[in-house]
């Protein structure tokens, strides 16, 4: 029982994000999605209350799918070069831009805030980013690291989004010139 609801589950996530490609965050409706995920209404609605809902738990699981592909690279790389590390998290999150259904408009957080909510998405992300990074480093994810994953996390974020704009897939020379900045910005915390 509990395996058929997880199933049910994936199938709605995973319909939701094909029609976020297909047709944008406004366009999204739960009835589209629960037809192309072939369940009842009723099953949406017993997961998710309204779209928003629905876009936060694809958001929460694009999270996870990230930090697990990341915890993966991570343990294939030695724990002196930061810098590796470092080009792991950003040529994991340009691999799933470019691949993984409704990542593109979706990644860590709704396209859209809710109205009067803080988004958080991208400090859930950099707390992600500090406990793993710290732990592949053999560091404590104190203030100081935390603080440092942030701000680069908000100046990837700015930046990505603008290589994004230029070029579909992500223009060449803006990615690699973000990749600059964070590498010289962390220098200061992690050298």
């Amino acid at each position: 029982m509990q395996q058929r609801s997880a199933d049910r589950l994936a199938r709605i996530l995973d319909s939701c994000a094909g029609l976020l490609d297909e047709t944008g965050y406004e366009q999204l409706t739960t009835r589209a999605v629960a037809e192309r995920a072939e369940v009842p209404i009723g099953s949406v609605y017993r997961f998710f209350s309204n779209k928003r809902a629905l876009v936060d738990a694809l958001a929460l699981r694009n999270l996870d799918t990230y930090a697990d592909r990341i915890a993966a690279r991570l343990a294939d790389l030695p724990a002196t070069d930061w810098r590796a590390a470092i080009d792991a998290v950003l040529d994991e999150y340009l691999a799933m831009k470019r691949s993984v259904p409704g990542f593109a408009l979706v990644d860590f957080g709704p396209p859209f805030p809710a109205d009067g909510a803080a988004d958080d998405a991208n400090r859930r992300l950099a707390d992600r980013l500090a406990v793993l990074l710290a732990g592949h480093l053999g560091r404590r994810a104190d203030e100081g690291l935390s603080r440092a994953i942030l701000v680069s996390v908000e100046a990837a974020d700015a930046l990505l989004q603008l290589a994004f704009r230029m070029d579909p897939s992500g223009d060449a020379a803006i990615v690699a010139e973000t990749r600059t900045l964070v590498r010289s910005y962390l220098a200061q915390t992690l050298d």
